[in-house]
């Protein structure tokens, strides 16, 4: 059985939109992940644009505020809706010359949005946290040949910046008894890189790429924490923090004329984000004592697991299709609604002439039911609301356009 490697590119178009839509559903921060499939198409120059809609439908219950002493919120609604639809944009531009290939890409790797609201018994904990990314990479590859088909180093480097805020009921006790919005703004950048391997044998549209992915260390975080509803306070805070590292192996083969199959595994670091700390330097103020935290984002994750399976087939010079069936472990730890995640995706892809491909895929899913309590996280007891969750849908829609020469 063999199948050409123009054959192999057009039903991966349909299959690969789907393994870049895994991304999207994964555990911890993970938005958009990273992708560099870009990087083995085939064609001298290459520009791709790729943008996924992702509407999760988790819901709170039996809510709980754990610590009624600094104002009880018990009396309010003990529901919510705890999760926020969103977007995701990778763009990509790929260059190749006999047997090496670049690639700079656009992507937002990492985000999270959570809005419960102000009037639910957990308000204390969450309001609203929104966090988003930015990723600008470059990597290159090599091609040479070894046995029946060609071995592929990979390296490159990028530069990361990560930002957002987070909104919570805070309380003081002087100069009076007061409860208001306190508020978290934050943002800090730094730089990763990422090295790997690929074999390909094109006769059979086989290919075996493992890649690794480094943290980033975000070692001079700085934002603002916003107390005056509470006390009057306007404090700058600083703090540190790595995004995870990652490795991720990708197979995919020709299983017979005009099909394949595909398949990734991913693991994902996640068990560095514990509790992001923030404190302060200003004299006189409790708050920003040396020893104090003025405040944190406590997340308590463990290591995420991400895998896929999937077959595509081509039906014809302008049609493929293809589906898959992705399984992403939770990185909660009893703390938090990042349960383990079923998804079932379905791909399609036109491509009208040579030069021209057009991709459609949707996916459907399950996050599965857990609770979430006391937790303790780097050594601190976190105690401030429990709740419980069903298992709930999550959808997405992604479409791309990849133009060639």
């Amino acid at each position: 059985m063999t199948l050409n490697n123009k054959t192999a590119t057009i039903v991966l178009a349909a299959g690969g939109l789907l393994v870049a839509q895994a991304s999207a559903f994964a555990g911890g921060l993970e938005r958009g992940g990273y992708n560099i499939d870009l990087l083995f198409d085939p064609s001298s120059v290459a520009v791709e644009a790729a943008t996924t809609f992702v509407a999760p439908q988790r819901k709170l219950k039996n809510v709980e505020d754990l610590v009624p002493n600094d104002g009880n919120l018990n009396n309010r609604v003990r529901s919510a809706d705890d999760s926020e639809s969103y977007w995701t944009t990778r763009l990509g531009v790929k260059g190749g010359y006999e047997d090496a290939d670049c690639m700079f890409d656009y992507s937002q790797p990492w985000g999270a949005h959570l809005k419960p609201g102000a009037n639910w018994a957990g308000a204390n904990q969450n309001i609203e946290t929104k966090v988003s990314s930015r990723n600008y990479a470059l990597t290159c590859s090599y091609r040479f040949d070894m046995g029946p088909g060609q071995l592929r180093v990979i390296g490159g480097g990028f530069y990361q910046e990560v930002y957002g805020f987070k909104e919570r009921l805070a309380n003081a006790l002087v100069p009076a008894p007061r409860t208001g919005v306190g508020r978290l703004d934050l943002e800090g950048d730094g730089w990763g890189w990422r090295a790997g391997l690929a074999y390909e044998i094109p006769e059979y549209a086989l290919r075996a790429s493992l890649v690794y992915n480094s943290e980033v260390k975000l070692d001079d975080i700085t934002g603002t924490l916003n107390l005056s509803q509470v006390n009057g306070l306007v404090l700058p805070v600083f703090g540190s923090q790595a995004m995870p590292d990652s490795l991720e192996l990708k197979v995919q083969s020709g299983i017979a004329p005009d099909w394949l199959a595909f398949g990734s595994v991913k693991w994902t670091d996640w068990s560095q984000l514990q509790s992001v700390v923030f404190r302060c330097s200003v004299p006189g103020v409790p708050l920003c004592g040396p020893n104090t935290i003025a405040t944190s984002l406590d997340l308590g994750y463990q290591d995420g697991w991400t895998i896929t399976g999937g077959i595509g087939h081509k039906f014809n010079d302008q049609w493929s299709g293809a589906v898959s069936l992705t399984w992403d472990r939770g990185t909660a730890q009893g703390y938090g609604t990042q349960s383990d995640t079923w998804t079932i995706g379905t791909g399609v892809s036109y491509a009208p002439s040579k030069n021209v491909e057009f991709r459609l895929a949707g996916v459907l899913g399950i996050l599965t039911s857990g609770s979430s309590g006391v937790a303790t996280i780097d050594g601190r007891q976190i105690r401030d609301v429990r709740y419980d969750f069903d298992n709930d849908l999550v959808a997405a829609i992604s479409t791309s356009v990849k133009v060639k020469f």
